[in-house]
């Protein structure tokens, strides 16, 4: 018994780290996913985790409270970033949106249980299709286990760091970047017919620009998207392994190396 509780509180403190991880991390937070499956699978990969890290015991004191919420905040900073980084293809999808005039009919999104655009829906749904064929979601948990390497779990971080703010506010400043540059092929070819049809409405005024240009737009975006649909795959693939290349950073930036 006295050498079970000292291996109790390094498993408990994993299993935060890690169960708070996939609480924000895109494909294992999904409402779809059972809450029990999603701790069961949580306290699995920490059991197993638990025989790779070597710590010595810790004591059950104040400090090691501590600790706890240190991993918790560790595992939701890191599944986070990650998050905010992904989420450029839904705001891609919704700058097309916008543009196409299908802003006004958004969907429910099964995964997130919030609303979505209908093109961010779609893109989100080939990229999340994307990401477990190319094995990303193998990344995403080499990130946690390898987290240990630059955050120690026996260690306290200073979470009021000033360059942890401004990683993270450049951080959503580049999800905006790549996301105008996914949804800028067709947000500018849209541009022009909205300029073709200003020109229209000017030389024929018969004519109702509103019936004829809605359908036009429509017509348009998607044939733009087939045509650029092998881009923005390409461009989702650099933005899985900038995912990962923060990812890596943050965990620097916390762990001070």
């Amino acid at each position: 018994m006295d050498n079970l509780i000292p291996s109790f509180s390094i498993f408990l403190l994993i299993f935060m780290r890690v169960s708070a991880f996939f609480v924000t991390m895109p494909l294992f937070s999904y409402k779809t996913i059972p809450a029990m499956h999603r701790i069961g699978f949580a306290a699995v990969l920490a059991w197993l985790m638990y025989y790779s890290i070597d710590i010595h015991p810790l004591a059950i004191d104040g400090k090691y409270f501590m600790l706890i919420i240190k991993e918790a905040m560790v595992g939701l900073f890191i599944g986070f970033i990650a998050y905010l980084i992904f989420s450029a293809i839904q705001i891609a999808g919704g700058f097309i949106d916008f543009q196409m005039g299908f802003s006004i009919a958004n969907v429910i999104d099964p995964m997130t249980g919030t609303q979505s655009p209908l093109i961010g829906q779609y893109l989100y749904s080939f990229a999340i299709l994307l990401l477990l064929v190319l094995n990303g979601h193998h990344l995403i948990l080499d990130g946690i286990f390898y987290s240990y390497q630059f955050i120690p779990i026996d260690k306290m971080i200073p979470f009021g760091d000033p360059n942890l703010a401004e990683f993270i506010i450049k951080t959503f400043s580049k999800m905006f970047i790549i996301a105008f540059q996914m949804s800028i092929p067709v947000v500018a070819a849209l541009f022009l017919v909205d300029v073709a049809l200003g020109i229209v409405a000017r030389t024929v005024p018969q004519l109702n620009i509103f019936v004829v240009g809605f359908p036009i737009k429509i017509g348009v975006s998607f044939i733009i998207l087939i045509v650029v649909m092998g881009v923005i795959f390409s461009v989702c693939q650099h933005l899985f392994q900038y995912m990962f290349y923060t990812m890596r950073d943050l965990m620097k930036l916390i762990g001070g190396s």
